[in-house]
């Protein structure tokens, strides 16, 4: 699955994207922000504050409970703001 990340999240990764194979019970958008954050301390830094992050699987946002199975691409970005 291709991972990508935007804004200040790209910044702390250090990256704007990726491919992985999470394992198998890594479910859900939630279990793939804790399951990244073991990564390493660039993962952790983006994810320190999960709830704030904003998912998109296959360009559909979604919420943190989603499952990820069959998805090609997540996407992970901070809050978006108006202006």
């Amino acid at each position: 699955m291709k991972l990508k990340y935007f804004a200040w999240v790209r910044e702390r990764i250090g990256k704007a994207e990726e491919t992985v194979e999470p394992p198998a019970e890594v479910a859900t958008v939630a279990d793939l922000i804790a399951w990244l954050t073991q990564r390493g301390d660039e993962y952790a830094h983006a994810f320190d504050k999960p709830k704030v992050i904003r998912a998109a699987i296959d360009h559909t946002h979604v919420q943190a409970n989603a499952a990820i199975a069959g998805a090609r691409e997540v996407a992970f970005f901070p809050p978006m703001t108006g202006g």
